[in-house]
Formats: C-alpha cells, sequence, structure tokens
C-alpha cells in the first residue's frame, strides 16, 4: 500500500471509530437500566441496598444473605428527539467552504431498544455468598439517513456489551459487609458513515468498520449497616477495551479511488469510566426509607482513540470527569405492595466543541416511579417508568475526511440537539429459593 493510500485509510479509519465516543441514556454512553427496582426510585439506592440487585453497583450487597436471591428485568429505551443543522460546511480541497447539503433535520435517530440483565447469588454459609450479574452497560443503535447533513459523521452505528460479572460478599460482622467483583467484558461494535468525493457533484463514498474483544475490569465496595440507616461505597474500575476487526472503505473516484480498500486486522484501544458510588438508605419509618446516591464518573480517562498496527494513530476525545446525583423514596404500603419514586440529575462528560452527531449527550434530569408486588414470600414482582429529558445542546465537532492528506476534507460541524427526550419502561422478577 502506498503511503498516500495508507494516510487515506488511517484519516477513514479515525472518522470512523469516533462512534465509540458518543451514544445513550445514562451519560455518555453508559445504560444504567440494569434493575427495574432501581429504575422506580431513579437508581438512588442501589449501593446501600442488598441481595442480587444490587450486585453491579456493589457486590458487597449479597453478604450475608440467608438463601438463594435471583432477579431478571429488562427495560424497553424509547428515545426522541431532533438532531439539526444550523449551517455546517464542507470545504473540499482547492474550494471555498460550502453547504454540507442534505435533509437538515433527522428525527430520532437513536433506536428504540431493549436492555435485559439479570443476577443471582447463593449463600456459602450464614457470612459469605457468591453471585454473578449479566448486565449490558454499554449499548446503543443509531441510524441516519444517507442523505441526512450528519452523514458524514454517522449513518449506522451498532454498539453491544456484555459483562459478566462474577462476585463475593462477606458479612464480616453484624454491621460491615464487604464485596469484590470481576468485569468480564465483551464488546462488539460495527461502524458507518458516508465519505465525500472531491466533487460535490459526485456520489458519496462509504466506510465501515467492524471489531470486537473481551477485556477485563473489577469493583470492590462495602456496606455499613444499622438498624436503621445504610452507608454503600463501592467503585468500578476503569476498562481499557481493545477491539480487533475491518475496514472497508468503497465508493470513492477519482484521484481518491485508490483508498477504496479492505484492511483486516485493526485495532483500536480506548476506556470506558472508573465509577466511584455512594449511596446511603434510612428507614425513616416502618414504612418509609429514603434513598440518595452520588456517583463520580472517570469520563477523563476516555482521552483519545489510539489505533494501533497497521493505522498506528490516535485521536483526542477530552471527556471531563462528571457526576450524577439522585435522591428517591420505597413505601411500603401494605406487606406486600411497595411504591417508589425518585430524581436524577446527571452532567454530561461531553464539552462544547467537542458533541458529535453519532447520538450527541448533554445534560439531563431522570424522573422515576415504580413499585413491587410480593406474589408470596419467595417471588416479587418489580415495574417502574422513567422520563428523562435532556437540554438542547450543540453539535459542533469539527472532523475532517482523509486527516493530514492533500485531500484532507474538513467538516466544520454546526448542529443542534433539541426536543430531546426517552420513555423507559422496565419490568423485572426477583425470587429467593
Amino acid at each position: 500500500m502506498s503511503p498516500f493510500r495508507y494516510s487515506l485509510a488511517a484519516g477513514s479509519a479515525l472518522t470512523a471509530l469516533l462512534g465509540f465516543s458518543q451514544a445513550a441514556h445514562a451519560q455518555a454512553f453508559y445504560l444504567q437500566e440494569q434493575s427495574a427496582r432501581g429504575a422506580g426510585r431513579a437508581f438512588s439506592g442501589e449501593a446501600a441496598d442488598t441481595g442480587s440487585a444490587s450486585i453491579w453497583w456493589n457486590p458487597a450487597a449479597i453478604g450475608g444473605i440467608e438463601s438463594g436471591d435471583a432477579t431478571l428485568s429488562a427495560s424497553v429505551i424509547l428515545p426522541r428527539g431532533e438532531v439539526a443543522d444550523r449551517g455546517t460546511l464542507i470545504v473540499r480541497p482547492g474550494q471555498p467552504p460550502a453547504p454540507v447539503g442534505g435533509n437538515g433535520v433527522t428525527r430520532n435517530p437513536i433506536n428504540n431498544g431493549v436492555l435485559p440483565s439479570g443476577a443471582i447469588a447463593v449463600p456459602l454459609n450464614d457470612r459469605i455468598a457468591l453471585g454473578v450479574s449479566i448486565t449490558s452497560p454499554y449499548s446503543f443503535t443509531t441510524d441516519y439517513p444517507a442523505d441526512s447533513w450528519a452523514r458524514y459523521s454517522a449513518d449506522r452505528t451498532k454498539l453491544r456489551t456484555i459483562d459478566i460479572q462474577p462476585s463475593i460478599g462477606v458479612a464480616v460482622t453484624d454491621w460491615l459487609r464487604v464485596g469484590a467483583g470481576l468485569n468480564i467484558e465483551y464488546t462488539d461494535a460495527s461502524l458507518s458513515n458516508a465519505l465525500p468525493n472531491l466533487a460535490a457533484v459526485l456520489p458519496d463514498g462509504h466506510q465501515e468498520l467492524k471489531g470486537d474483544g473481551w477485556d477485563l475490569g473489577w469493583t470492590v465496595g462495602v456496606q455499613l449497616h444499622s438498624r436503621r440507616f445504610t452507608l454503600g461505597l463501592s467503585y468500578k474500575s476503569a476498562i481499557e477495551h481493545t477491539l480487533k476487526g475491518d475496514l472497508t472503505v468503497s465508493g470513492l473516484v477519482g484521484p481518491l479511488a485508490t483508498s477504496n480498500l479492505q484492511l483486516s486486522g485493526v485495532e483500536a484501544k480506548f476506556y470506558t469510566p472508573s465509577q466511584a458510588i455512594a449511596g446511603a438508605r434510612f428507614a425513616a419509618t416502618d414504612k418509609l426509607t429514603l434513598n440518595a446516591q452520588v456517583i463520580r464518573y472517570g469520563w477523563d480517562k476516555f482521552d483519545a482513540i489510539r489505533l494501533g498496527a497497521p493505522v498506528n494513530q490516535a485521536i483526542p476525545e477530552n471527556y471531563r470527569a462528571s457526576w450524577s446525583y439522585a435522591g428517591g423514596i420505597d413505601y411500603a404500603v401494605s406487606p406486600k405492595v411497595t411504591l417508589r419514586a425518585g430524581a436524577q440529575r446527571a452532567i454530561t462528560p461531553t464539552q462544547d466543541g467537542e458533541r458529535d452527531a453519532r447520538v450527541p449527550d448533554s445534560n439531563r434530569w431522570n424522573f422515576g416511579l415504580g413499585g413491587s408486588l410480593a406474589a408470596n414470600k419467595k417471588l416479587s414482582f418489580d415495574l417502574a417508568a422513567n422520563y428523562v429529558t435532556f437540554a438542547d445542546a450543540p453539535i459542533d465537532r469539527v472532523t475532517a475526511a482523509y486527516a493530514g492528506t492533500a485531500a484532507q476534507t474538513p467538516i466544520l460541524t454546526d448542529g443542534e440537539l433539541r426536543d430531546a427526550h426517552a420513555i423507559v419502561l422496565s419490568a423485572g422478577a426477583r425470587l429467593k429459593f
């Protein structure tokens, strides 16, 4: 491969890999819907609650359980919103800036989705328990039409993760529980977008990048219990992901035709963030429990996407550390019925000047309502509904096709996320055995 053609391939791969930097429904591209019970109170007390439903947030939650415990949940995520052009320009080599063209408004680019999760825990004795959770913390699909103004940033993006967290929880004393878990995470991604030819009258080219990989992280936690108050503290490590896959570039003509190619073994490395979690539950009365939770996300670890051989380049991402804050209540109407409500505020880790159309992120409020019904002493069912409202935010990340070559074509993005919201409906069951 000639050096010029290799440089074109590198620029194409970097543009495609921008898809990892954007997404979804909790914060940036993290999905928090790992428990229908937690969804009802807007995830406000999970690190301090007990049982398998809280393993993801804190493995100490299963220390000292008296019987086997299993949970299964599913959340239907229904996002809505508009991604609108406000004057995006394309600068082809030797030509003045020109409107990017295409449909100026794309409605509902994020696909509806179903997010399943589950966990099980079994006591070894009256103090030690083993458990495992299976979740999908980073998953989304977006579709932009071929004529969208955002086509050079994204047309179709699909990201799926499966996180398997085997855990151990130990009740060291009647008031102290500790736990640890190993996060075994599989990631599969498919990203594509249009590529501009050198003349505006020519149809666009296209590129697609596919890759997958297995990676490891860890979780540790502690819970402090008194008769009415529980404090839970936990830490989930950042995970360095290494994906290997194939890059295909097609449809380029004229001087760019030599960059139509298929590359195998393209490697990308990036981090998903750590989480430092503090949760608390206070039994104000025999029926009313107050919940609170604060999370610091280490998104600043997501500073760049680094490509290994054969591309050997990197692109900065410049995320910042961010926070979420949640409060909620559980109210036992009767021995069989518990109602829940909560609110959560999440601050985006993305920054102005860095947002991309491949599912832009913004600050949001999450409002939750839910409840549980105990069918008997062993089986209970959870239902929840969440309404998430997103702040309007600029889409303003400047990108360039064929970066670093004579054919470099900047895309001066000027767009906006507006009128965005999501409805999340969750259902689950918990079983003691």
